[in-house]
């Protein structure tokens, strides 16, 4: 793979990133020395089998989990380098992170469930934003709706309002349709790209889905805590 390497047009950079659990006899390798570079405002599908390691280097590329060895800077920032407060504080309106089984909390509404997290953050007019981002994804008329009264679909519309509200600079979508029949999720990548434009971010999406993989700009497989191709 060729890399970038004028550090000015980079949005994610990975060196022999490593990621390994347990110890002596009982460690297990999971990434196994990675070489990324990805280039801002680019859409990037990473594709694999289960357990090929590419939800790890998600993980790892968006601060929730830290490599066991090389380097990983985000924007700029080496992630390695920070306390976990301050990774938290370098993530926050940077990325934005979609999972497959949409993580909204139960006890909030549509609405609150973009809105708090954007409060929490400082924004003044967050329940504004959260609403205009919301009615974007269609979601305007369910926005006093609970998430057990919603569908998959909408409840993944919901996700997806929450993580682009802030407008960060670069979105993780790890699996976001997998919970989703066929016809749901294609309106649902669809909605994606459509926001990931509309945010003007980098946009890294983990599937093994190889049809919605070619949707994105570059395809990047991953093989064994390896990337093969």
């Amino acid at each position: 793979m060729t890399l970038q390497t004028d550090p000015a047009h980079i949005a994610i950079r990975a060196r022999n990133v490593t990621l390994s659990l347990g110890t002596a006899a009982a460690r297990v390798d999971i990434l196994k020395g990675i070489d990324l570079d990805i280039v801002k405002g680019e859409s990037v599908a990473l594709l694999g089998a289960s357990g090929s390691g590419k939800s790890s280097l998600m993980a790892v590329l968006s601060g929730l989990e830290r490599a066991s060895d090389g380097r990983v800077e985000v924007a700029g920032v080496d992630m390695g380098k920070l306390s976990e407060d301050a990774l938290a504080q370098a993530r926050r309106g940077r990325i934005g992170i979609v999972l497959q089984s949409f993580h909204l909390l139960p006890t909030m509404t549509a609405l609150e469930n973009v809105a708090v997290p954007l409060e929490l953050a400082g924004m003044a007019n967050a329940f504004d934003r959260a609403r205009e981002e919301l009615e974007a994804v269609g979601l305007g008329h369910r926005i006093d709706h609970y998430p057990a009264q919603l569908s998959g679909g909408e409840q993944q519309r919901v996700a997806i309002a929450r993580a682009v509200a802030p407008r960060p600079t670069i979105l993780f979508a790890d699996e976001p349709t997998g919970n989703l029949d066929a016809a749901t999720g294609e309106r649902i990548m669809d909605l994606l790209f459509d926001r990931r434009t509309a945010a003007d971010a980098t946009l890294l999406i983990i599937t093994h889905d190889a049809a919605l993989a070619t949707r994105c700009e570059r395809i990047i497989e991953m093989r064994d805590g390896l990337i093969a191709a």
